[in-house]
Formats: C-alpha cells, sequence, structure tokens
C-alpha cells in the first residue's frame, strides 16, 4: 500500500487532504499537536491511518512520523506539508517572538519533516507537496511574518524538486487564496467586526474583487493535492500552484472599475 505523511492534519486543508488520500488508497499518517482532532479525522478517513500528535518544529516528531509509515506500511511514497498558522503582524510591530513562532511552524517545521522524510521519498520515487498560500507570491496586509513563510516554503518545495529530481522525487506547492476552514472563519470573524457585518458578508466582501467571487472549500483544495501526488502528475515538478478563484490574476489598481456581476 502506498503510505502518505500529512501534517497539521486535525483541521481545515489537513483533515480534507487526510481524507481525500485515504479515499484514493493511501495508509495515511497523520500529525498535529491535539490527539482528539487527529482521531476523529482518522476515524471518518477509514483504517488504514496512524496518529502521531506533536509539533513538526520538533526533528523527533518528523523522525516519528517518518518511522511510523515505514512500520505500517514500509516506506513513504508522499509528503504534504500543511502544518501552519496565521498569526501575524506588519514587520515594524512583530515581535521577534511572534515572527519566531510563525517561521518555527510554517517553514522549519516544513523543513524538519521533509529533511527527514526524503530518504524515504527516495526509496519510492515519491512525491511532496507543500501547502504555502497565495500570500507567498502576494503581500497581505499587517502579515509580514506569514507572507514571508510562505514564500519560503514554496521555494522549499522548488529547491526538493531541483536537488531530489535527478533521484525521481517529486516537489510542488499550492497556494490557496481564502478557504473556509476554522483559520479562514477566525479571520473573516474579525473582518466581520471591523466592518459591522456577519461572517457571510465577510467573506463577500473579501471576494468581491476576486474572479470567482467565492472562497474554497477545504476538498478543493485537497483535490489539487491529489493530483500532484498521484501518477497522473508524473511530469510535473516545481510548480507553484495557486488555488485562489483567480485573485493572483488580478490587478488591483484596476479594481477601481470593477462590477458586480
Amino acid at each position: 500500500m502506498r503510505a502518505a505523511i500529512v501534517t497539521g492534519a486535525g483541521t481545515g486543508i489537513g483533515a480534507a487532504v487526510a481524507r481525500r488520500l485515504a479515499a484514493d488508497g493511501f495508509g495515511v499518517v497523520l500529525t498535529g499537536r491535539r490527539r482528539e482532532p487527529l482521531e476523529q479525522v482518522a476515524g471518518e478517513a477509514g483504517a488504514e491511518t496512524a496518529v502521531v500528535t506533536g509539533d513538526v518544529g520538533d526533528p523527533s516528531t518528523a523522525d516519528a512520523l517518518v518511522a511510523a509509515a515505514r512500520e505500517r506500511w514500509g516506506g513513504v511514497d508522499a509528503v504534504v506539508l500543511n502544518a501552519g498558522i496565521g498569526e501575524s503582524r506588519p514587520a515594524g510591530e512583530e515581535t521577534a517572538e511572534g515572527w519566531d513562532a510563525v517561521l518555527r511552524t510554517n517553514l522549519d517545521g516544513a523543513f524538519l519533516v521533509a529533511r527527514a522524510a526524503l530518504p524515504a521519498l527516495v526509496e519510492r520515487r515519491g512525491a511532496l507537496v507543500a501547502v504555502a498560500s497565495v500570500n507567498a507570491m502576494r503581500a497581505g496586509p499587517g502579515w509580514a511574518a506569514y507572507c514571508t513563510s510562505k514564500a519560503g516554503l514554496v521555494m522549499l518545495a522548488q529547491t526538493i524538486a531541483n536537488d531530489y529530481g535527478p533521484y525521481g522525487v517529486r516537489s510542488n506547492a499550492v497556494c490557496p487564496g481564502w478557504v473556509r476552514t476554522p483559520m479562514g472563519d477566525d479571520d473573516m470573524d474579525e473582518l466581520a467586526r471591523q466592518r459591522g457585518v456577519d461572517r457571510d458578508e465577510a467573506y463577500r466582501l473579501a471576494h468581491e474583487h476576486v474572479p470567482l467571487r467565492r472562497p474554497a472549500s477545504a476538498e478543493e483544495v485537497a483535490a489539487v493535492v491529489s493530483f500532484l501526488v498521484s501518477d497522473a502528475a508524473s511530469y510535473v515538478s516545481g510548480a507553484a500552484i495557486p488555488v485562489d478563484g483567480g485573485s493572483a490574476v488580478v490587478d488591483v489598481s484596476g479594481t477601481a472599475w470593477a462590477t458586480a456581476r
């Protein structure tokens, strides 16, 4: 059986990816900091799962993930680097501790898991997918640490594609825009508070100039991840694929001319 590791698998995109890969026939190692949501997702995904709790910023967690996949399924065929946090401020207002916390989870943790898994991926000519963000390519307001971490995550995936492609490993990044997840809902609740509206109206406001005029579902992002780790993407490597409803192609200076459709 093929085996996949999914970090940040307890909620949101990570949970959707874990369920999708299990449906695709992978045995899945799920990891996150809280065991209860991981166990719930594992139950939804099916019997061929293993749960490892831990902090991806701790090298021992990365080693434990690879060991679990090897023990249960003999190796690793796919790694999805999804664990991330969104707390951030403008650079001039960020603290050293806040910066370190975001980079430690979003980038350092991804590096540690990738590094631990690469020998196993080489053995099975596997695939890695980093779940970055459209903010890897476009600056968000007051999100210095977050945007920087996601830009670094894309480059991490691309360096792996370059360095390990000769050994048969493919590595790509997906760059979602807003996704209706608990993290996205929290941000929209803050926007709703600022604007005096409800959450749904906040999502509408945030997508007023996004071509598809709506956020993604976690399952839509998971479908792209599923493609990238599949044989259907056997010649796709080093890509950073927006899953953002078209927002990255919009000329923001032209939105003054936009009309609702």
